[in-house]
């Protein structure tokens, strides 16, 4: 648990910080904010696309091979990315290759690395635990980056974080390494075929990759385009750093209250909690003054529920489904959030060239925020036995 935290501490840490980086590169090479936000978008969608793939090499394989790929595709793609003078070599770099391997080493491979190896009434809180190093990550890593950047410029700032993708591969040799065929030997079941198939037809299943859709959209925008209200506003660059910064202290909370949560009240439950609350926050920030500490405070209310949404989705679908293939279907199941988010970090641009501020896709995220928490209502899951197991569904 500890080294597949520190693994997602490293990964996301620089995945999620890159929306510091679009001012500065648009203003040093005169690349446009859509291009920028454009590869930023293929990013997310790849990030996602590529998780069942490598989840279903993991269940198979194992996951250290999988996880080690993933650093050193991080460390060459922000690598290239740094020296990266046109929109082509900016969407290869940071859309394609540093997307992939932060996939390969994502949450769905760590979490299969390691729950086939936990009791069942311990899973929730691994999965809040590990999500909690993820959060870490983008709190260490954002005043860094916007430091690096002040600094010394963003092509050093990225190279820099490139490097510390290399410091999460000593911490393989620790890391859970069975597949599924020797941890789940002698387990009579569906084989990875019969199981998607059986998956891709339960509508609770479809209603978590509906709900995480649309959270998709919600985090990417966010992330990517944050930095760009506050620069509307005429505020300093540090706000920005500081208030995402700030997301990530406060999921360290969230992730790690959902992890406890689940163990204890239905999951379906606390997800329509977070997504309403996201809907709630955003309504009060588009009619608050745009002053340094409402984002402050506003960073701090999203954090709660950030990523928070993970761990719970993940137990979802390992109640319904089991964990033998969980790493591939929860894999699928980030495919959809992370295509919600392709569309969040584009069209964030979009509405940004467009119309000059970010206003109509603030309301579309309100919107959406509030559909996901309604999706997450119908999803079958079983009453939660007070006890020291939970129960299946």
């Amino acid at each position: 648990m500890l080294c597949a935290a520190a693994i997602l501490f490293i990964t996301t840490g620089a995945r999620q910080t890159l929306g510091l980086f679009v001012m500065p590169i648009t203003q040093d090479t005169g690349m446009s904010i859509v291009s920028i936000s454009f590869a930023l978008a293929v990013g997310q969608f790849v990030w996602g696309a590529v998780q069942p793939l490598f989840g279903a090499i993991a269940d198979n394989h194992g996951s250290r091979p999988v996880v080690a790929l993933g650093l050193v595709l991080l460390f060459v793609g922000m690598a290239l990315a740094s020296i990266a003078q046109t929109q082509w070599m900016m969407l290869v770099s940071l859309g394609v290759i540093a997307a992939a391997g932060a996939g390969a080493a994502g949450f769905s491979i760590l979490i299969g690395a390691t729950s086939a190896n936990l009791p069942p009434e311990r899973r929730s809180f691994a999965a809040g635990f590990i999500n909690a190093g993820s959060s870490l990550g983008q709190f260490a890593y954002a005043p860094l980056a916007q430091g690096l950047i002040s600094a010394f410029g963003w092509a050093t700032a990225m190279l820099t974080l490139a490097a510390t993708a290399i410091a999460g591969l000593p911490l393989l040799g620790k890391l859970g390494n069975a597949s599924s065929s020797s941890s789940n030997a002698g387990v009579t079941g569906p084989g990875l075929r019969e199981q998607l198939r059986i998956a891709m037809r339960d509508r609770s299943y479809l209603l978590i990759h509906a709900s995480y859709f649309t959270c998709g959209v919600h985090i990417a925008f966010l992330v990517t385009h944050l930095p760009g209200e506050v620069a509307l506003c005429g505020l300093p660059a540090g706000v920005s750093a500081t208030a995402i910064a700030l997301i990530g202290l406060f999921n360290v909370a969230g992730s790690l209250g959902a992890g406890w949560l689940g163990n204890r009240v239905r999951m379906r439950n606390i997800l329509f909690f977070m997504y309403a609350g996201r809907a709630v926050a955003i309504a009060l920030f588009l009619v608050s003054p745009r002053t340094p500490m409402v984002f402050y405070v506003f960073a701090a209310v999203l954090g709660v529920s950030w990523l928070s949404t993970t761990p719970p989705t993940a137990g979802l679908v390992g109640k319904l489904f089991g964990t033998r293939y969980l790493a591939t279907l929860f894999g699928l199941t980030l495919l959809s959030h992370q295509t919600g988010a392709f569309f969040g970090a584009w069209l964030g641009g979009v509405t940004m060239s467009r119309f000059g501020d970010y206003g109509w896709m603030w309301i579309a995220d309100m919107v959406l925020a509030a559909v996901a928490a309604l999706l997450c209502l119908p999803i079958r899951e079983a009453r939660v036995v007070r006890g020291p197991v939970m129960a299946r569904a």
